[in-house]
């Protein structure tokens, strides 16, 4: 069972993402913000980890910048409901950017498709 890190200040979206990947089979774990997320990988080891930019305490920018620094074979998908930030040069670290949709379709499909190459 893959495991999943969801970043995302928005308590609606981390009950739905949680719901949707756990109903497909991930175990799944939920961090608040940036800070949190950096926090959470002392003790657990995502297979990927799905960021949102805009937060609280420590945004999905800086905390990716900290991530690749310490995991670089995590990989991130950076999920926002900005697409502005697709052109932000610090945003290319990611191995992937959507835009935040209520139909998860895009976000599941790109989940699959990073762990397959992963695996």
């Amino acid at each position: 069972m893959a495991k999943l890190l969801i970043v995302d200040d928005d308590e609606n979206i981390c009950l739905l993402y949680e719901e949707e990947f756990i109903e497909e089979g991930f175990e799944v774990e939920i961090a608040k913000n940036g800070k949190e997320c950096v926090e959470k990988l002392k003790s657990f080891s995502p297979d990927l980890i799905i960021l949102d930019i805009r937060m609280p305490q420590m945004d999905g920018i800086e905390a990716l910048g900290k991530i690749i620094a310490k995991e670089k074979n995590i990989p991130v998908i950076l999920n926002s409901a900005y697409s502005s930030y697709k052109d932000d040069f610090r945003s290319w670290g990611a191995d992937a950017y959507i835009v935040k949709s209520s139909d998860l379709t895009e976000l599941k499909d790109k989940v699959v498709e990073i762990l397959g190459r992963s695996s």
